[in-house]
């Protein structure tokens, strides 16, 4: 048991070279294999990571399952979770067994293909488990190259456009952050996670090129890490790689970048942003939040604008990170509890949506909106499952996405009740680009020809979405599955949070007065 983290994490990677190393050829047999061993791997990963799960204590909010052991060079190998952290590794487990199963239509290099969804499988989940600076870099870093692959190598048209466009903008992104990595190591001396989060880093004011930097070094180090996250989340204004990304990715690729990939960034506000740079985060909170409250407004005004599905639900994805980041940096209980719960949401939701779109490409190979109509008279299963996500998506209360939308709402009302108002108003406008879009491709009359051969749902398609309506149910209607075990480790993120900030906020207020 002193292994499970190491053990869950790498067994992906096990699964990646059984497949370059003994399977051979590429004729359908091998190809059928391949698929095969993929989808033992990750339903291995998954009853592992259970074992996680069921040993996890809830009430403390400490991390637990804690291995460390000398790494290469005498770097430190550490990995561990707390409550913030165990739920994205058990949505990354649960949800790669449906995402290999989405690829049994895939033909092209597939042993190929499912090494690459099993090492990025390896690299996300290093990513939530890591406590060493340099572990989280290297696997933060490296999952670039699995996504930039699966999507320039089985994409669309444009794919190579797009795959490096997703590539630059977020590693131009992360070099700044390795930059304040550096400098929190020479002023702290270690780069253990946990150490760093107790350790006090320089927030006396300075002048620098002229400009006073309110907050002093933990400003300039927030903001290096914000330019990472922020473009992995990604927040509005660099958002614009996601939508080329999501539009020319294969439809399982799409899935794991909308559920998973995006929620690295709101994760690493929360174990890096928060704890370690509260006074940076307090001076820079309030653009944060206003950020995301254009982002909501905006992107889903753009989302109402397009005719191509995939990038509609990109742009609604944009929208949804909106309220986590709003969420995180309202920095209260009901704000974070939201944020985290909007991402296990929004992994269900648009990973679902993403394959209801891959379900009528593989049929039509097209995803214009203008190029369907009335497909409940031919699929009236697709089209009760699609219309299930797609009020899911809307924040329908009895779903996961009200839960999420709902919290977030109440904690940043709160801390600032314009953004509030503005913030709310996205959700009427994602009631409208969500409904019009079901509307134009599922209801009216069946009147293209091209359509009235098109067939329903197949059992194996039906048992992709099983889960992810059954999980979006569950946590629509008991929440507490997920508060019960975030909800200690949040307040002492809060908690410790308040503390290293009231100094500082009490000097604010005695400086203007």
């Amino acid at each position: 048991m002193g292994n499970l983290l190491s053990l869950t994490t790498f067994i992906p990677l096990l699964g990646a070279a059984i497949l370059a190393l003994f399977l051979r050829g590429n004729d359908e047999a091998a190809q059928r294999n391949a698929k095969w061993v993929a989808l033992a791997t990750t339903v291995a990963t998954f009853v592992v990571s259970l074992f996680i799960l069921f040993g996890f204590n809830a009430a403390d909010p400490g991390f637990q399952f804690v291995e460390e052991r000398e790494w290469l060079l005498g770097m430190q190998y550490k990995m561990g979770v707390d409550g913030i952290s165990i739920l994205f590794v058990m949505l990354t487990t649960f949800l790669m067994p449906i995402v290999i199963a989405s690829c049994w239509e895939v033909t092209d290099r597939v042993k190929e293909y499912m090494i690459a969804f099993l090492l990025l499988e390896t690299l996300m989940l290093g990513v939530f488990m890591a406590l060493d600076l340099i572990l989280f870099y290297v696997f933060f870093e490296a999952g670039l190259i699995p996504m930039f692959l699966i999507i320039g190598i089985w994409g669309g048209k444009n794919r190579i456009y797009a795959s490096f466009k997703f590539f630059l903008y977020t590693f131009l992104g992360s070099v700044l952050m390795l930059v304040a990595m550096v400098a929190m190591f020479v002023d702290a001396g270690t780069t253990d996670i946990p150490t760093l989060m107790a350790h006090e880093f320089g927030s006396e004011t300075f002048s620098l090129l002229g400009i006073q930097i309110l907050g002093g070094a933990q400003t300039l180090m927030w903001i290096a890490f914000f330019a990472s996250f922020a473009v992995k989340m990604p927040m509005w204004p660099v958002h614009t790689w996601l939508p080329d990304a999501h539009v020319q990715a294969p439809t399982a690729g799409s899935v794991v970048l909308a559920a998973i990939l995006l929620k690295m960034g709101g994760y690493g506000f929360l174990r890096f942003s928060l704890p370690m740079f509260p006074v940076g985060s307090e001076v820079m909170g309030p653009l944060v939040l206003w950020l995301s409250a254009i982002a909501i407004v905006y992107t889903s005004l753009v989302a109402l604008v397009q005719d191509d599905m995939k990038k509609l639900i990109a742009y609604s994805s944009v929208a949804h990170m909106g309220y986590v980041t709003m969420g995180i940096f309202a920095v209260n209980q009901q704000g974070i509890d939201g944020a985290i719960f909007q991402m296990l949401s929004h992994g269900f939701i648009s990973g679902a949506l993403f394959l209801c779109v891959g379900v009528i490409y593989d049929r039509m190979h097209t995803r214009e909106i203008d190029a369907y109509g009335g497909l409940v008279n031919r699929m009236p299963a697709y089209a009760l499952i699609f219309l299930f996500f797609t009020m899911a998506n809307v924040g329908l209360p009895g779903t996961s996405g009200f839960i999420g939308e709902f919290l977030v709402l109440m904690g940043i009302f709160q801390v600032n009740t314009w953004v509030a108002i503005i913030a709310t108003t996205g959700v009427i406008l994602s009631a409208a680009y969500a409904l019009w879009l079901y509307r134009r491709v599922v209801m009216g009359d069946l009147i293209k020809e091209s359509l009235k051969t098109i067939k329903d749902l197949t059992f194996r398609e039906r048992a992709i979405m099983t889960p992810l309506v059954v999980m979006t149910l569950l946590l629509g209607v008991y929440p507490s599955l997920v508060t019960d075990i975030i909800g200690p480790s949040v307040a002492n993120l809060i908690g410790e949070y308040d503390t290293a900030t009231a100094a500082f906020k009490a000097a604010t207020a005695f400086a203007s007065n």
